[in-house]
């Protein structure tokens, strides 16, 4: 950018948080921008969006609460069950498993379906016995029941992108049939 002239700004980033490192991410490639989301949901994270002192200012539409429904034996599958993860407003886990994801507002995962280590944008929809693994879904997408996705990558490059880490994108409104 400074080769061409242009504007160039930075922060200083004060970390309120006391932590060794400072906190500083190039989110540029679809691999960065996935380990940076991955890096909220540790247990510890150096961005801590939970600080009270350095808190997050953004618009927040006003949806209900995220809730879990189905406490069923997880035997059968049919479990509203999300660990690890952050949930956002307005989200429903109707029976089926959330792990280790972030899931925007406005995201349903429907029975029986499986979301592992992926980022849900806004007004996802998982089917039923859905299984979802290592991917970024954006925005108003519909995964149909049954749908793999993150499991065969080189079935996943003929109908979405696959980043160098393998990581899978659905891109905004796709529809998938």
């Amino acid at each position: 950018m400074l080769k061409k002239g242009l504007k160039v700004a930075v922060y200083n980033f004060i970390d309120e948080n006391k932590k060794e490192a400072k906190y500083w991410r190039d989110i540029g490639t679809i691999d960065a921008y996935y380990e940076a989301n991955m890096d909220l949901i540790q247990v510890d994270p150096v961005f801590n969006l939970y600080d009270k002192n350095w808190p997050i200012r953004t618009l927040q539409e006003q949806f209900p609460p995220a809730k879990t429904v189905f406490a069923g034996e997880e035997v059968t599958g049919r479990v509203g069950l999300v660990l690890d993860s952050i949930v956002s407003s307005g989200s429903i886990i109707s029976g089926g498993r959330v792990q280790r994801s972030i899931l925007s507002p406005n995201v349903r995962i429907n029975s029986f379906s499986q979301v592992y280590d992926s980022i849900l944008m806004e007004g996802v929809n998982v089917g039923r016995h859905a299984k979802i693994k290592r991917a970024i879904i954006d925005k108003d997408v519909n995964i149909p029941q049954g749908m793999v996705i993150g499991y065969d990558l080189e079935e996943d490059r003929k109908r979405f992108f696959v980043s160098d880490s393998g990581i899978v994108v659905v891109a905004k409104g796709t529809e998938i049939k």
